[in-house]
C-alpha cells in the first residue's frame, strides 16, 4: 500500500513539474514566421491531405479484411 502511494505521489510530482515546464515555454517563432508569410496554410493543407490519404487507406484495408472474413466464413 505504501509502495502504491509512493508511485502515485511520484507520478503526481512529475506531472506538476512537466506542467511548470510547459507553462514556461515561449511562443513558437517558427509558427509565427509561417503565419506571417502565409505558408502555414501550405502546412495545414499537406497535413489534411496526409490524413485523408491515411483514412482512405484504412477504409480500403477494412473492406479487404471484411471480404476475406466473409470468404473464410463461407468455406
Amino acid at each position: 500500500m505504501v509502495n502504491q502511494f509512493l508511485k502515485k505521489a511520484l507520478l503526481s510530482f512529475l506531472f506538476v513539474i512537466a506542467l511548470l515546464y510547459v507553462n514556461a515555454q515561449d511562443e513558437v517563432e517558427m509558427a509565427d514566421k509561417l503565419r506571417s508569410n502565409g505558408k502555414i496554410y501550405v502546412v495545414v493543407a499537406v497535413l489534411v491531405i496526409l490524413f485523408i490519404g491515411l483514412f482512405a487507406f484504412l477504409i480500403s484495408i477494412d473492406r479487404k479484411v471484411s471480404r476475406l472474413e466473409k470468404e473464410n466464413k463461407q468455406k
